[in-house]
């Protein structure tokens, strides 16, 4: 994580963040890890609004099979799987 300490928000964000589906920690992770707490205040929202979908939703928009309704989901969608296919991404 980074050198600040987060808010209490940015831990529930956080803890919830956790889903325990393989395919969805692979893409969710690293963005917790190496880019969360760092976005701005925006992002931040979107991702929480992201991690309120359902894991079979989830999982649908990381795979292609479905977008969510909300454009700036979809677009926090499309740069976490970025992330994950950058030659510099942290694993």
């Amino acid at each position: 994580m980074s050198d600040f300490q987060p808010t209490d928000e940015q831990r529930r964000i956080i803890y919830q963040a956790r889903r325990g589906l393989k395919e969805l920690d692979f893409y969710i992770d690293p963005y917790v890890k190496n880019h969360y707490l760092t976005a701005d205040a925006t992002e931040q929202a979107t991702f929480a609004k992201l991690l309120s979908y359902e894991d079979p939703d989830l999982l649908n928009f990381f795979m292609n099979q479905d977008t969510p309704d909300d454009a700036q989901v979809a677009e926090l969608i499309a740069k976490l799987k970025a992330y994950q296919h950058s030659p510099d991404s942290a694993h």
